[in-house]
């Protein structure tokens, strides 16, 4: 790597560093957490207001900004019909319950910010900004332009992006900093589907726990007719009256495709229930099927279990649990490898539990795999190893990221699973998310120095 530009790269990080972090705190002071749609804001209120803050940010670093009808924005640099493109998303998950502060005030910890989007993916949204900052103030020669599309739905169903390629072209490659260094290069497949019951409720008047389709909970509730309920370990019991019994259950929250670590709150809860013989008999034989879901990540329990030896063994975790229609209905969110299918783990789940309950395959997203010999994949892996001095090698990943809805893109860092954390910093979709500031710093350079280079690659 040219030494003068190192250089002026690291120059250019420092001198922005606060500002560069109190951009992050204007995001993440906003709750841009899915709502009721409104007229001009297709994904309700919050998002809309975070990319209208996103794309003020982008105006003041000197970048030129577009907003799409509020389903996504973008920065860009450059004119002309081809472009290449960063994408990262301003909406985020619920936050859940546990945090030590308040999680949209973002909050400084022995060198980690903390507060719900600093990792995902409103921080990294930031440093896609100040890259576009930096080609923009060094007069950088661009054989193409560069846009830093910002998302308003990628937590919930990606309406934005589907939005955006039915209108605007495609870029000609693009990365999505929203997975780990140093490059993804194939996602697994997702499917969600809902086990529903089939057996009528009894002595359980009614039952919840999760708030998003792609979180392991880390809280459940249930009101139960009994003449007496035990606490149980993770489970406190508070007595209502006419023989009515409210329990809550508590667990380790997390990313639907990072079970490991995590304690699903809906298992504990529902090993409570079967293990005091608090439901009735058709109740259980339900419940027997959600614990084998929460308790079995790898699939193992309803026997949808899988491996290609391409990506990692498939995962499923149970996700949210409540009452439709007099009916309890437990969502699942799967990440599968290429020898299942989301109607293949569905139909398993039918054939041995169909006597108690009915399961849907309600979303179904395939598997996706980028060859490394593209160069311009290339280009991104030395970026990330000529600014870190590692060795470091592309993988897959069970997540999904806006990579998997273009022709030509990967998931490009700023993630570092590998790295040790403190324990007060959480995960992504977990209690009290965290961001390392150093982390992120060096990733700024990584896509400042990734840009730079695919100028060069022929498209």
């Amino acid at each position: 790597m040219d030494i003068q530009l190192r250089q002026d790269i690291d120059r250019f990080v420092a001198e922005h560093e606060a500002a560069f972090f109190s951009d992050i705190a204007r995001l993440v002071a906003i709750n841009s957490v899915e709502s009721e749609p409104l007229p001009g804001k297709p994904f309700g209120e919050g998002p809309a207001r975070a990319l209208e803050e996103g794309l003020t940010i982008a105006r003041e670093l000197g970048l030129d900004a577009v907003n799409c009808e509020n389903y996504i924005g973008y920065a860009q640099i450059g004119e002309g019909e081809d472009y290449l493109a960063t994408i990262t998303h301003l909406d985020v998950v619920p936050v859940g319950e546990g945090w030590k502060e308040d999680p949209f005030t973002m909050r400084e910890r022995e060198g980690y910010i903390i507060g719900r989007g600093v990792m995902d993916d409103k921080g990294p949204s930031v440093l896609c900004l100040y890259a576009l900052k930096y080609l923009r103030d060094r007069q950088i020669p661009l054989r193409y332009p560069v846009r830093a599309l910002l998302g308003a739905n990628e937590e919930t169903g990606m309406g934005d992006v589907e939005y955006y390629l039915a209108n605007y072209k495609a870029p000609l490659f693009c990365f999505s900093p929203d997975a780990n260094f140093p490059l993804c290069n194939g996602e697994k497949g997702i499917t969600r589907g809902r086990m529903i019951a089939k057996v009528p409720m009894e002595n359980i008047v009614d039952i919840k726990g999760g708030f998003v389709s792609n979180a392991i909970p880390d809280k459940a509730e249930a009101w139960i007719r009994a003449e007496k309920v035990e606490p149980a370990p993770g489970v406190a019991v508070e007595r209502q009256a006419d023989g009515l019994w409210h329990l809550t259950a508590a667990g380790i929250g997390g990313h639907a495709s990072l079970p490991e670590g995590t304690v699903n709150a809906i298992g504990v809860l529902v090993g409570a229930i079967l293990g005091q013989k608090l439901a009735g008999e058709q109740e259980a034989k339900y419940l027997r099927a959600v614990s084998l879901l929460c308790e079995h990540p790898d699939g193992s329990g309803l026997g949808v279990q899988a491996d290609d030896g391409l990506f990692k063994p498939l995962t499923i975790v149970g996700s949210m649990i409540g009452v439709e229609d007099g009916r309890m209905v437990q969502t699942y969110d799967s990440r599968y490898p290429t020898n299942t299918s989301g109607e293949k783990i569905a139909a398993v789940i039918r054939e041995k539990y169909g006597e108690v309950l009915d399961c849907t395959c309600d979303r179904e997203a395939p598997p996706f795999y980028m060859s490394l010999d593209k160069p311009e994949v290339q280009v991104c892996i030395r970026a990330y190893n000529e600014i870190t001095g590692e060795h470091a090698e592309p993988y897959t990943i069970g997540g999904g990221t806006y990579a998997r809805d273009f022709s030509n893109a990967v998931s490009f860092g700023p993630e570092h699973p590998e790295r040790p954390t403190p324990a007060f910093a959480g995960p992504i979709h977990g209690v009290d998310e965290a961001a390392c500031k150093d982390w992120l710093l060096e990733a700024l350079k990584v896509y400042i120095l990734a840009l730079i280079n695919l100028q060069q690659v022929d498209f």
